[in-house]
């Protein structure tokens, strides 16, 4: 059996990255034009792209909800969805839930009731709440646990954080 080394081997032609596509999306209530690589994720996006890091990277496998922002009105985990797929789309991420100056009132009940810790899934967890809120599934402390089980807490204040919730869903 002949061993054929790296330096006979023929040299394959390199394959070119595909271009950037463009996206408009309208994010925080502002209109953004941009352009991103197919393989771009949401979350990557607004991080890297829009310098909007409130939303975290957290397992990049959708498992955390550390990641979650509003996506018409809807709470998506942005690590798993490509950015091509929201072309046209309302994002809302933490740094848009605050109007005029004041706070959400998701945000003021989680202050209110220190319903969080080390602070890294807030904004997926106010993100997520006020969507299931919008959704208006949850009436009980239980439907709220159950609701929420996709955004994870490594610190473990799940009673302040439905606590919070339950002030916010109290709130005309």
């Amino acid at each position: 059996m002949a061993d054929i080394s790296m330096a006979t081997r023929p040299l394959k032609e390199a394959i070119p990255s595909p271009a950037k596509i463009s996206i408009a999306l309208t994010v925080n209530g502002i209109r953004k034009q941009l352009a991103a690589a197919p393989w771009t994720t949401l979350l990557d996006l607004l991080r890297d792209h829009l310098d909007l890091t409130g939303t975290k990277k957290g397992c990049a496998h959708g498992q955390c909800g550390a990641c979650t922002v509003l996506v018409d009105g809807r709470r998506i985990n942005s690590c798993l969805t490509l950015a091509v797929m929201k072309d046209g789309a309302e994002v809302v991420t933490i740094e848009g839930l605050a109007k005029d100056g004041a706070l959400h009132p998701l945000q003021q009940a989680f202050i209110d009731h220190d319903a969080f810790q080390c602070g890294y899934c807030t904004p997926g967890q106010i993100c997520s709440a006020a969507g299931m809120i919008a959704e208006g599934k949850a009436k009980t402390p239980d439907e709220i646990r159950e609701l929420m089980s996709g955004n994870i807490c490594r610190c473990a204040a799940y009673p302040n954080i439905v606590a919070a919730i339950q002030q916010a869903m109290s709130r005309p």
